[in-house]
């Protein structure tokens, strides 16, 4: 039951059976939420990843849990309204401001878009600045390391 609480109860208009009744409910968990945000930001330009350690989330993906990376993503949700905030790497000599201006659009967008849920604020921790390269070969490291 505690999921219920944390998830967002929305009615889909026109969702009606011929006769005119309504056909019921629909929820969408803050999960869902957490992983268009995801997405959503990623897809910007500058945005290397989701702030995290990349050990433990390579450990979760083995393990089977693909979604570790949410716990850089808090979704606070009230009625029909949502509040994201979102932790980062971003690019090294990228302009910080333009990029989290870009991520907040972009994530203000799809959850809006996709959820019909109103989006009052997003907000961008840049957690780590790095480079694409060196993120390759981090985890590219780790990976030689844990296998010998």
């Amino acid at each position: 039951m505690k999921d219920i609480k944390k998830a967002h109860v929305s009615r889909i208009p026109g969702a009606l059976k011929s006769d005119g009744r309504d056909m019921g409910l629909v929820k969408i968990h803050e999960n869902v939420i957490a992983s268009i945000a995801r997405r959503a930001a990623c897809s910007v330009n500058g945005v290397i990843r989701i702030a995290g350690s990349p050990l433990v989330d390579n450990i979760a993906e083995i393990i089977g849990n693909r979604r570790m990376g949410d716990r850089s993503i808090v979704i606070d949700i009230s009625g029909d309204t949502v509040a994201i905030e979102i932790k980062l790497n971003i690019s090294y000599g990228s302009h910080l401001p333009t990029v989290a201006a870009k991520v907040q659009a972009a994530i203000m967008g799809e959850v809006e878009k996709m959820t019909g849920m109103t989006v009052s604020n997003v907000n961008v921790i840049v957690q780590e600045l790095d480079t694409e390269e060196r993120e390759f070969y981090s985890q590219f490291g780790q990976l030689m390391y844990s296998t010998q």
